[in-house]
């Protein structure tokens, strides 16, 4: 088990990353997310990361609230995905060892990262590609 100590982001990300815009609406980006069962869609404008969208980010934009006995779906799918985004969100490099993104995501229960470099996202990390690391160090391919 050594060998995953030596591991690295880089090495099991996922470089063609699914990305969406802060101006496209809840209704595009709810339909990324049942055409990809994605955890996580990163938010990027001209290149640059400036947020992340998770479900359950899109599920909030749907909660009972006191003034609407069910919520205005037309209105809400509408509305552009910066409204709802997470901004500022937890990222790692590329160069990160795979062991410290493991206890990232088992401290903060984070299903995946955006990988960045500087500002410029290249890549996600998500738990299965973490677990594919330690898969292929038990197989010995690591």
């Amino acid at each position: 088990m050594h060998r995953f100590l030596e591991l690295h982001v880089e090495d099991f990300m996922t470089r063609s990353v699914v990305t969406i815009s802060p101006a496209a609406t809840i209704a595009e980006a709810q339909r990324l997310f049942v055409e990809h069962d994605f955890n996580c869609l990163p938010v990027v404008r001209d290149g640059k990361l400036v947020g992340v969208l998770t479900k359950l980010d899109l599920l909030k934009a749907f909660r009972f609230r006191m003034t609407h006995v069910v919520p205005p779906y037309a209105s809400i799918v509408a509305e552009p995905v910066r409204t709802v985004m997470t901004e500022d969100p937890a990222t790692v490099r590329p160069d990160a060892p795979l062991t410290r993104v493991l206890e990232k995501m088992v401290n903060t229960r984070f299903r995946s990262f955006p990988v960045v470099l500087g500002d410029e996202l290249v890549g996600i990390i998500s738990r299965e590609d973490v677990m594919r690391g330690l898969l292929s160090v038990a197989r010995g391919e690591a």
